[in-house]
């Protein structure tokens, strides 16, 4: 029984590993993620197993068949009616169970041994999983909220000073149970104080934490869930868990570090705010653009050889992508060469515009990274931005004091025509002017960019 059981783990660890790896590219990520759940179903299947050696076998295999059954009905049923404009709120909230089953299993571990001797290393173990998986389970909530728009961002300084003074207290409780010989009493109180301190302090964590870096937070809080997940394989002595929070946790950190490299920012900058003023501008009454129309900008595309396609948030917001994949193919049909240009940080989470562009079944030959295509933007006849904003601006180059200078954009400004589609002249989630709009080879094709995608292959069909 050890042997199969510790097979299973093997080839549960062996495809988690290969599952990540093919996920890293997007042509291989749905075999990425089917190798990665055969993994995880044979990870299962070693655990029933290792149940089935324990005493209370039967009622122990119901209870779990049951949580898998419940589990797999409500994963499916939210999957389904999830939009892709819903995609990131729902990474959160798998990200919050992820972190509340840490904080559970950690927690019932400290009250299962409570009348037992502890040493050290067993009290260090419970509490970085409570604290991480607490404050994971509630960040990733106040993300999940913030990412519906049904929180703000704080204008106070408040919360940011109540969230260190809780982490002082935090860090001060943990060393004090550290410290204190075995009484039951003082230290269950200790225990759930922590809780109680780790689930405040994921709210006031994340609070703070603006639209335009949501990325970074879901990339943080993953990263989170994954050392939590470590810490609950090494109370229950599973190797699987501890492979899996190991992987997670690893590529929370590096999907961390590349969204603020994409950003030009540091980490601290965005959880912490800087500290530099920040010149605020308002020219937007000065500003003159030119407008377009779908008949004007159907002529330019038709006779266009190369055409970039620069998605953003916005295009998820309209749910354009089925119809930019109708317009992609009417270009197609008329010898135009159409590639779509992806900035790593646009939408609302990693590869949120790859996740868009899957689901209307364009081929990955069509997509490039912006890093690809930048040096050489003057190539293409037509640059057509569908709700992007803050990653096109041409100020993260031209101006020191702007609060996205140095920020990698996407260079569509060097196209021959700039083509933007809005439904107004609302700023982008960093609250400035974007320059672009006054460029002399922009325009403004106003309107919800499904419809006009839809008027732009209507006026294509007559020519």
């Amino acid at each position: 029984m050890e042997t199969v059981i510790n097979s299973a783990y093997l080839y549960a660890a062996v495809s988690f590993i290969l599952g990540l790896k093919f996920m890293g590219t997007p042509s291989k990520a749905k075999r990425g993620n089917f190798i990665a759940a055969i993994g995880m179903i044979a990870a299962i299947v070693a655990t029933v197993l290792i149940i089935t050696k324990m005493p209370s076998k039967t009622a122990n295999i119901v209870f779990l068949v049951s949580a898998l059954l419940i589990g797999t009905i409500i994963g499916k049923q939210m999957s389904n009616k999830v939009e892709m404009t819903g995609m990131p709120q729902l990474v959160s909230l798998f990200n919050a169970l992820g972190g509340i089953s840490a904080f559970i299993i950690s927690l019932n571990e400290v009250f299962i041994n409570i009348y037992e001797p502890t040493n050290n290393i067993f009290k260090l173990v419970v509490v970085s999983g409570i604290i991480l998986g607490g404050a994971s389970f509630t960040g990733s909530i106040v993300a999940y909220y913030k990412l519906s728009g049904k929180f703000t961002k704080p204008k106070s300084r408040v919360i940011k000073r109540a969230a260190k003074m809780l982490f002082v207290t935090l860090f001060i409780l943990s060393v004090d149970l550290l410290l204190l010989n075995n009484s039951t009493w003082e230290y269950g109180s200790i225990i759930v104080l922590i809780a109680i301190g780790s689930l405040i302090y994921g709210v006031l964590f994340s609070l703070p934490i603006g639209g335009a870096d949501m990325p970074v937070l879901i990339s943080l809080l993953n990263a989170v869930t994954g050392v939590a997940t470590i810490f609950s394989g090494i109370v229950f002595q599973n190797p699987i868990m501890v492979m899996g929070g190991v992987l997670v946790g690893a590529t929370g950190v590096f999907l961390t570090i590349q969204m603020c490299k994409a950003m030009n920012r540091s980490l601290k900058n965005v959880l912490f705010g800087s500290s530099q003023t920040v010149r605020i501008d308002d020219h937007e009454s000065a500003i003159e653009i030119q407008q377009t129309s779908s008949v004007e900008l159907s002529s330019i595309l038709a006779f266009s050889k190369n055409v970039a396609i620069i998605p953003g948030y916005g295009m998820a917001v309209s749910q354009a992508q089925q119809t930019c994949y109708e317009l992609h193919k009417k270009l197609i049909a008329k010898g135009v060469n159409v590639n779509y240009i992806i900035h790593p940080v646009a939408g609302r989470m990693p590869g949120h515009m790859n996740v868009l562009l899957a689901e209307a079944n364009i081929d990955y030959k069509y997509i490039k990274e912006m890093d690809e295509v930048n040096d050489v933007m003057e190539r293409f006849d037509v640059a057509l931005i569908i709700g992007a904003n803050d990653v096109v601006n041409p100020l993260a180059e031209d101006d020191p004091d702007s609060v996205i200078y140095g920020m990698p954009i996407i260079k569509a400004y060097k196209a021959k025509h700039v083509v933007v589609m809005k439904r107004g002249m609302s700023k982008g989630y960093s609250g400035i002017r974007n320059t672009l709009f006054e460029k002399t080879n922009c325009k403004i094709f106003f309107g919800d960019a499904n419809d006009s995608l839809q008027k732009i292959i209507d006026e294509l069909k007559a020519i």
